[in-house]
């Protein structure tokens, strides 16, 4: 056998053993190595035709890989831009699209459900992607604090915030402060803001709470 063949063998086994696919699968990894940091994945996604469920001549919206909700998608606009950071009020139209663009999604996803369309803060991965998240929070992709305050703190900008302060100051200028410590707070229901010691006790409360949209509310 060929050295680099057995190489590359080894590498594969060694990845199928160790990656944690509950956050990237080994494909990915191992197209990381090939391509470039897994953070660039989604320039790849924009390409996939399994994963993208609209676009237009601006935008393209995908599926989220591994989704932290029932309905989970992220909008992208087609130019380059790899961040809020370098956006700026020539970029208004384009945000605004993105946040009509997550609207409609979103009715076309689930009109009963109650969703959110924002930004983190500090993302990822690179290129600028708007989250469109339904708020019941049911996934099993969903594991660790982290990605429960990533949604539910100032860590999650909302769309129509961005807008307006990039209508107001001419660039994205965050006021969210020591966002890794928001990362790091305690698990509270985004509902009723009771804490809990884990995400599966979080999870199970969850439930109870009605996420539907006020007009779709039960009596």
């Amino acid at each position: 056998m060929h050295k680099n063949q057995a190489v590359s063998r080894g590498m594969f086994r060694f990845l199928l053993a160790n990656v944690n696919t509950g956050s990237r699968s080994c494909w990915d990894v191992l197209m990381a190595t090939k391509s470039g940091h897994w953070s660039q994945g989604l320039l790849a996604a924009m390409n996939d035709v399994t994963a993208v469920v609209d676009s237009d001549d601006k935008l393209v919206v995908i599926k989220d890989k591994y989704p932290k909700a029932k309905y989970h998608f992220l909008v992208m606009p087609r130019r380059k831009i790899p961040s809020l950071k370098h956006v700026t009020k020539t970029d208004l139209d384009l945000l605004r699209h993105m946040q009509k663009k997550g609207e409609e999604i979103a009715e076309r996803a689930n009109k009963e459900l109650q969703f959110r369309f924002g930004y983190h803060a500090v993302p990822s991965m690179s290129h600028l992607h708007m989250h469109v998240i339904s708020q019941d929070f049911n996934s099993p992709f969903l594991k660790t604090k982290k990605h429960w305050n990533s949604f539910t703190t100032q860590y999650f900008v909302d769309s129509h915030s961005v807008i307006k302060n990039v209508e107001e100051t001419g660039q994205w200028s965050p006021d969210v402060q020591d966002a890794d410590k928001l990362l790091k707070q305690n698990l509270r229901c985004h509902v009723c803001k009771k804490e809990f010691d884990t995400i599966p006790s979080l999870k199970v409360h969850i439930v109870l709470h009605d996420v539907t949209k006020p007009s779709h509310t039960k009596s």
